[in-house]
């Protein structure tokens, strides 16, 4: 090569030097500088946490060892209950099965016995979601979770998890890896105020720690992961299916770690623990208001049960003591003086429940949860195993209003629109074949929409949610405040109240239509204040417009007609109400749901077994049935009384509807049909027959009367105690009292 080619070669690789180095912004992100930088920050982080494991020492045991008492109060200020003493007892882990020590070890940490005490991922997931707001996260070792247990606090904050971290490596170091067990297993929060393997084997199954076999000590472990959401006497379906997956979980963990042999597995059931009881202090009304405010803190406030059983919480509730008062009163007068619990054991399965709420604000101002929270622990105000029955037709009303629904013959479904109430009439226009038997089974001929809804005729509201769609009925239902569940298909059935319910979510579903169709979701905390930290709803009681002004107001027109002449005539008083009465099949349940302009209150009564199972309340208040009109309008008319003011006793409905109903129908006919010449019943039965109500009834199922009325029943009804009244799967009240045998 000359010595010209020689020096082109040079320039050209010159250029391709100069072409190839970084200009630029680009100079500053070589590989070789971001792998750099990244090795300098790792030894930075580790220089940090270096230091950090030298500054933080391990401190003594926290404040929960000495936890404060959580102060509850009425709305007023004035003191309800103040908690009492932590349910712990601290057992050695010798005492405590070795099988059963190793559900805890398979449920949290198969690795605890090899590890360092800490899971770094674990850890870094948790400060990123603290960081992010996402809440706290899983991933921490039994040993961490000691730590957070015996030496910190719960607050999710990225200080906490750092110390967390360091405490864990110096106490794994330094003690033996059963005294860390024993500490997590006696520190942990089991749920049912129980602070520890022994209070909570106590408060689950009747037993010391000692005695735990391993599904019982498999279910505790299980448990840990949410005391709440998986104690069985309180777990909703999807909580009793999560519960049993994590116990299943943790045996074939410890299988797989040849802690437990197959076969001994595969024979294993499932341990249902036993019904709890209220803690000491929380006897009477107050144990339900109280689990009633930490629920509600822990669904809408986010607060988990762990920091509120940690103490030191102001909680003051929207109970009105004047009203709450008035409620046990009213129960008391109407119910409990009537039965002799102790010495009938019919009687003795008679429970009430009632939920009150102010429509304008969404406030529960009284609660009703049962005979006291020490007798009976469930809450029979927050319940939903039994079905609302009736009180679930002006909800198919107001989806008809809603929907523009109208008949299988073109009409627009309205107050005065006809249907045929004859019993056992066979539905049009389904295809899930659906004949309900009316109240005695007594058929009515052609009846406004009007005299159904005061009659409660089966007939006429079976065929009403045909004709708007039950997907449609339940999508009003669900944006009014039901809960979705199982129990909930989308049938015809379901007209009659088929569903699960509670007193809350119908004091809900009624407020709405009280309140012109907004959405009123009941809460019973008005404040709740620790140290520094408020607690705040994530949604306000008062939401946007669930349904239309028209529907919610068509539907309280509709049932203004139930209590001034209809099977609700009970609950009638110095004021103007709208109500709707409900008795479901069997007479499981008995409800009447009501309002006043000022107060929604939701009162029932359920038939319970010792054992929780649903029985009949046939002959148990009252001879023959007990009837939606009968003891629980009672209940709501003496409440209602007693718990408005002059002013808002005085307070009328402010109604805009498209169309009002014809006039209530006459006390006796105006005319006798044809069909029955020398037939006009004398009577009709009231809701609750066995007793004599303030306003009786007299009127004989006629027609509106500015119409000629077509048909009337022929004869009159069957005072005979009632059966089953076999084709209604879902509720049989109407205005009569009792079900034709």
């Amino acid at each position: 090569m000359g010595r010209a080619e020689a020096r082109q070669a040079r320039q050209r690789g010159a250029r391709r030097a100069k072409k190839a180095k970084p200009t630029g912004i680009r100079r500053f992100f070589t590989w070789r500088k971001l792998l750099g930088t990244f090795f300098g920050l790792c030894l930075l982080a580790m220089g940090a946490f270096f230091v950090i494991y030298l500054l933080v020492p391990v401190p003594e045991a926290n404040a929960q060892a000495e936890m404060q008492s959580n102060v509850y109060k009425y709305s007023d200020g004035k003191i309800l209950a103040r908690t009492g003493k932590i349910n712990r007892e601290i057992v050695g882990l010798e005492k405590i099965p070795k099988e059963v020590q190793d559900t805890f070890v398979a449920a949290e940490n198969k690795t605890f016995y090899k590890d360092s005490g800490v899971d770094f991922k674990g850890t870094a997931r948790g400060v990123m979601n603290t960081l992010t707001g996402k809440g706290k996260q899983g991933g921490s070792t039994i040993t961490q979770q000691y730590v957070k247990n015996y030496y910190l606090n719960q607050d999710q904050t990225v200080t906490r998890k750092l110390k967390e971290l360091v405490i864990s490596l110096k106490v794994d170091q330094k003690k033996e890896k059963s005294e860390i067990l024993a500490g997590y297993i006696n520190t942990s929060y089991y749920g049912r105020n129980a602070y520890g393997i022994q209070a909570a084997a106590q408060a689950y199954y009747g037993v010391d720690a000692s005695k735990l076999n391993v599904a019982q000590g498999a279910y505790l472990a299980a448990l840990l992961q949410a005391p709440s959401q998986y104690d069985w006497a309180v777990a909703t379906d999807t909580g009793k299916k999560l519960v049993r997956a994590r116990w299943n979980y943790v045996l074939d963990n410890m299988v797989e770690e040849e802690w437990l042999d197959s076969g001994e597995r595969t024979g294993l059931k499932f341990p249902v623990p036993k019904a709890p009881k209220a803690a000491p202090g929380m006897e009477g009304q107050t144990g339900y208001l109280v689990d009633a405010a930490n629920a509600e803190l822990e669904r809408r406030q986010g607060i988990s049960e762990e920091e509120i059983k940690a103490g030191g919480w102001t909680i003051t509730l929207n109970i009105d003591e004047k009203r709450q008062k008035a409620l046990v009163k009213a129960v008391n007068k109407q119910l409990e003086e009537k039965l002799e619990r102790k010495k009938d054991k019919a009687d003795a399965t008679v429970q009430a429940g009632a939920t009150s709420v102010d429509p304008k604000t969404g406030h529960i101002v009284a609660l009703y949860g049962g005979i006291g929270a020490t007798e009976h622990w469930l809450s029979n105000a927050t319940r939903r195993d039994y079905q609302p029955a009736s009180t679930f037709k002006p909800v198919v009303l107001a989806s008809a209003i809603e929907n523009g629904a109208e008949t299988q013959d073109g009409a627009k479904i309205g107050l005065n629109t006809k249907y045929d109430g004859t019993s056992k009439r066979p539905v049009k226009g389904s295809d899930t074949p659906f004949a309900p038997e009316n109240e005695d089974d007594k058929d009515y001929g052609p009846v406004s929409v009007q005299r159904a809804t005061n009659s409660s005729i089966n007939s006429v509201f079976a065929q009403m949610i045909v004709d708007v769609s039950p997907a449609k009925v339940k999508k009003t239902a669900i944006d009014m405040g039901m809960k979705d569940g199982k129990d909930f298909p989308e049938r015809p059935a379901m007209s009659l109240g088929t569903m699960g319910a509670s007193t809350w979510d119908m004091a809900g579903v009624y407020a709405t239509l009280d309140n012109h169709g907004k959405k009123v979701t009941p809460t019973i905390v008005k404040s709740a204040e620790r140290q520094s930290r408020k607690a705040e709803p994530k949604e306000s009681s008062i939401g946007d417009q669930a349904i239309s002004r028209e529907a919610a107001d068509t539907t309280t027109a509709a049932m203004t007609g139930v209590v001034k002449s209809g099977s609700g005539t009970n609950a009638a008083g110095d004021y103007e109400a709208a109500g709707k009465t409900g008795t479901s099949e069997n007479n499981r349940s008995a409800w009447f749901v009501g309002y006043t302009p000022e107060l929604v209150t939701a009162v029932a009564l359920f038939g319970e077994d010792p054992k929780g199972g649903q029985v009949t309340l046939t002959n148990t208040v009252n001879e023959g049935r007990a009837n939606g009109g009968g003891v629980p309008a009672k209940i709501w008319q003496q409440y209602t009384t007693g718990a408005l003011n002059d002013e808002a006793a005085a307070a009328e409905f402010d109604l805009d509807i498209e169309e009002g109903a014809t006039a209530d129908p006459d006390p006796t006919p105006t005319e006798t049909p044809s069909e029955t010449p020398s037939q006009t019943p004398s009577k009709t039965p009231t809701d609750d027959p066995t007793s004599t109500p303030t306003r009786t009834p007299t009127k004989t199922p006629t027609e509106d009367p500015t119409q000629t009325p077509s048909i009337t029943p022929s004869g009159p009804p069957s005072f005979t105690p009632p059966t089953d009244p076999g084709g209604d799967p879902g509720g049989t009240e109407g205005a009569g009292g009792r079900v034709k045998p």
